[in-house]
């Protein structure tokens, strides 16, 4: 659906040796509904705290919407969803990844319509051992925040002996 060219110019890494390369993830996050739905996700990276941040867009198609072209909340959830997932494991080690979604809550404040553009932003708001904690926000062209998420999410960290790929 986007294009997901020079989003490697916006990945940014704390340090490069260590730096997570997740770029076979830009485009549908590795799930084609995502694109399905107009989404596309174009950079992720690491802010100076360790903590991680992903961004993209949205495009809403008909799929995305009900009769009268407005954005089921449930697409919202989805995004938003998307967008945690991909800045937590932005932040995370290499074979670390999340596992899943333990809690998530979704607001809805402004109606997202039918080809109107958008843009996602996920963060990391707090990173423990076993469970790390996002937020992500849909915000129109004009910066207004149009829905926004807030979740928990259980981590798997192989442990350093272990040499499965998990």
């Amino acid at each position: 659906m986007g294009d997901a060219g020079g989003a490697k110019d916006a990945k940014v890494a704390k340090d490069p040796k260590e730096a997570k390369d997740m770029d076979r993830w830009l485009g549908d996050g590795g799930m084609p509904i995502i694109d399905v739905v107009g989404g596309v996700f174009t950079g992720y990276g690491v802010d100076g705290e360790d903590l991680g941040w992903a961004a993209g867009a949205f495009t809403p198609t008909d799929l995305a919407c009900n009769p009268h072209g407005v954005v089921q909340a449930g697409i919202h959830s989805l995004l938003l969803d998307a967008s945690m997932n991909f800045a937590i494991n932005a932040a995370l080690p290499a074979k670390a990844r999340t596992r899943g979604t333990l809690e998530m809550k979704t607001e809805c404040m402004r109606p997202a319509l039918k080809g109107e553009p958008y843009t996602l932003r996920g963060e990391v708001v707090r990173m423990a051992k076993q469970v790390a904690y996002g937020e992500a926000s849909l915000r129109d062209t004009d910066g207004e925040l149009i829905s926004r998420a807030t979740g928990t999410f259980l981590l798997h960290r192989p442990s350093p002996e272990s040499d499965t790929s998990a």
